[in-house]
């Protein structure tokens, strides 16, 4: 009698779950939840991708995280996240995939710099000296790439990722899966909030320390005196958003003075090496071939 009590129970766990899926609020047919687990799953695996490419390209061990916390690369998360949402309508065969990819790519790729450069006063990327470029921040190499990746995605990478999350949700019940939501979605606000101040201050005390050439200089040189105007604010923003955090976490971050000049932030940190660690160039040739190897 206990044992059918219990099948029953749990056979009306699984139906009113069913029922509170369909209440869910979707965004283009897919849970908040999916779209956050995506998110998550594809900026981690941007951010290993990145870190092997430095390792090959550059011989170190650097930072390629977009925020200040988490092993995170947000363009590849956003990235996939908004190709997910919008390809299923070019999903009827791979040049409609191509088609959707390349262009849907180049649009979030070419928002994500203008963004960086508007309100963080940074370049993430430059292509300015790449054929068929748009004011640098997009260019038609990867925008061929971006539509080659949409039918990988589509076709290999994404079904074995749902398989993945489906895993997971299977294991949790739904008040679980909101309540990780919940705490994943503040959590990375909150890295989002930080990180832009963090990367704000640092800019300002920076172009200020230097005299770099900028343009609204004025301004930064305010922003700067009524900063480190407030010897308790600048002591807590020396303390945890300093050269050596902001620079090891952001590598490669960059921006044009008024001149139109590349300035890159690494050159103004002293001794402060922009990465953890520099292979030895033994190391880096067999990781190649290792790489050659295997393809």
């Amino acid at each position: 009698m206990e044992v059918l009590d219990k099948i029953e129970n749990e056979e009306k766990e699984e139906v009113e779950e069913k029922k509170n899926e369909k209440k869910s609020f979707t965004i283009l047919g897919f849970t908040v939840w999916r779209i956050l687990a995506y998110f998550v799953v594809y900026s981690f695996l941007g951010f290993v991708i990145e870190t092997f490419y430095g390792m090959l390209t550059k011989g170190v061990i650097e930072s390629r995280q977009s925020f200040l916390y988490g092993p995170f690369c947000g363009i590849y998360g956003l990235g996939a996240v908004v190709m997910i949402l919008f390809l299923q309508f070019f999903n009827k065969n791979n040049n409609h995939l191509f088609f959707g990819g390349f262009f849907i790519g180049s649009i979030v790729e070419y928002l994500v710099s203008l963004v960086g450069e508007l309100i963080l006063n940074v370049k993430w990327w430059d292509y300015s000296d790449m054929p068929f470029n748009i004011g640098g921040r997009v260019c038609i190499f990867f925008s061929i790439f971006w539509g080659l990746l949409a039918i990988y995605l589509m076709s290999y990478v994404n079904p074995k990722v749902d398989k993945l999350i489906d895993f997971f949700a299977a294991k949790m019940s739904m008040a679980k899966l909101r309540w990780i939501t919940t705490f994943a979605i503040i959590f990375l606000v909150a890295d989002c909030l930080i990180t832009t101040y963090a990367l704000s201050v640092f800019v300002i005390r920076k172009v200020y320390e230097n005299d770099l050439n900028v343009a609204n200089k004025e301004v930064i040189v305010a922003e700067y005196q009524k900063i480190y105007g407030n010897p308790k604010k600048a002591k807590w923003i020396n303390r945890y958003f300093h050269d050596e955090k902001v620079i090891k976490t952001f590598p490669n971050l960059k921006m044009e003075d008024a001149n139109g000049n590349m300035i890159y932030f690494d050159c103004f940190v002293g001794d402060i090496t922009p990465y953890y660690y520099k292979l030895n160039s033994h190391l880096k040739s067999d990781l190649v071939e290792i790489l050659k190897q295997e393809n």
